[in-house]
């Protein structure tokens, strides 16, 4: 997993605004060739209809570019809903946007592998996007980001954020689960109780001391359940 890209959109990770408003940037760039996860088939970004071949439908000077990609909805950031877990589970396009978009957050520090219970210890937890902070994203593009080691809640842990119903659950790592074992308690029971959950966060280091409100919302598909999202921070406080 190489990102290859050295655009300046991926170095803009926090933009003041006039009226001073922060908007920070907690998505990996989808690269074509690159970023989807570890051992799944990579995007591929193609021209249907190039610029040049464009030219000859419109008058000069005006030309367009129309393009087609094929990925897998574990590409970059993205979320899983329920029904990526349980075949009866809500989809993308049933998902409540009330628990993606500007939902307040609670980011949640540790260092641990295994995150255990004691980590969200006096944390406001229900309603809230509770973001887990481990800055494995620091990792992006070596082979270290997806070689198993990653930070993951425990069962304990899984258990109880879903009994605490949070809007959202987002880390900043490979997977919420331990990928060691063939088990998956986090996506079991948060997806269980229809928390959705965003991978593979970025960033996190940025969100200001006072928290902020999170969004992180998917294209509406039907009947499919991980899909890229756009995933930000958006605070009036300043950084």
């Amino acid at each position: 997993m190489v990102n290859t890209s050295s655009s300046p959109r991926t170095r803009t990770a926090s933009r003041h605004t006039a009226s001073g408003a922060v908007f920070v940037d907690l998505s990996h760039e989808i690269v074509p060739g690159a970023t989807a996860y570890p051992g799944l088939p990579q995007p591929v970004l193609t021209d249907h209809i190039s610029r040049e071949q464009s030219r000859e439908n419109y008058a000069p000077g005006t030309e367009f570019h129309l393009g087609m990609i094929c990925m897998m909805g574990q590409t970059g950031t993205y979320m899983d809903v329920p029904h990526h877990r349980y075949a009866d589970g809500y989809d993308l396009a049933a998902l409540d946007l009330a628990r993606v978009a500007h939902v307040p957050v609670t980011v949640v520090d540790t260092d641990q592998r295994e995150i255990q219970p004691e980590a969200f210890a006096g944390a406001e937890l229900t309603g809230r996007a509770v973001l887990i902070r481990t800055g494995w994203s620091g990792h992006w593009g070596t082979d270290t980001y997806g070689g198993g080691r990653h930070p993951h809640l425990s069962a304990a842990s899984a258990a109880l954020l879903a009994e605490a119903e949070p809007a959202v659950v987002g880390i900043d790592s490979t997977n919420i689960d331990d990928t060691t074992g063939r088990e998956r308690p986090a996506h079991t029971l948060l997806l269980g109780a229809g928390i959705p959950l965003v991978e593979h966060l970025t960033n996190l280091s940025g969100v200001p001391a006072g928290g902020g409100w999170f969004t992180a919302a998917p294209v509406k598909f039907a009947g499919l359940g991980t899909f890229p999202v756009r995933a930000f921070l958006h605070t009036d406080r300043g950084a």
